[in-house]
């Protein structure tokens, strides 16, 4: 019987796409309808990270590397769960609790840790509405699909050894 199953990397390489292209059109969405800003401010304040503020001023190449390094970001994310995953009993008991305390995890590290540690302008003020609706975004779009597409990757792997 051939295992016509994808590779771990092909799921790894897939989930992170589809992770990623869910949160980078839930955040254009949501800075549209909440500050009318289109999407190529947006990626070009993602660069900011490495360029600072002078990338607010580039152009499409600045745009073009906010979003290299919303993939990058959406992949590592992403590599980390599955690696997680079959480590970590707990995350196998519920995806949908998984899912969220993984969203709220990295809601507070890219918050807390690794978006201050970058070249990122400082905000003026918090904004707990936007703290909300983003974390939520991260938990829909990100962690809960990690969780049910890990959680089915591994017990379907279990399924077949």
């Amino acid at each position: 019987m051939t295992n016509n199953r994808p590779s771990l990397f092909k799921v790894i390489l897939l989930t992170g796409l589809l992770v990623g292209t869910l949160d980078m059109t839930s955040a254009c969405i949501n800075v549209y309808l909440s500050f009318g800003m289109h999407p190529m401010p947006l990626f070009k304040y993602i660069a900011t990270a490495i360029e600072g503020k002078p990338a607010m001023a580039g152009g499409t190449s600045e745009a073009v590397l906010g979003v290299a390094l919303h993939y990058t970001v959406a992949y590592i994310w992403t590599i980390l769960f599955f690696v997680l995953y079959p480590k970590v009993s707990l995350m196998q008991k519920s995806k949908v609790a998984t899912g969220i305390l993984y969203g709220l995890f990295m809601w507070v590290m890219m918050n807390l840790v690794i978006v201050p540690l970058t070249n990122v302008p400082k905000p003026k003020h918090f904004n707990p509405t936007q703290a909300g609706i983003n974390a939520a975004i991260l938990i829909v779009v990100i962690a809960l699909p990690l969780a049910f597409i890990a959680g089915n990757y591994y017990s379907k792997r279990r399924v077949t050894r």
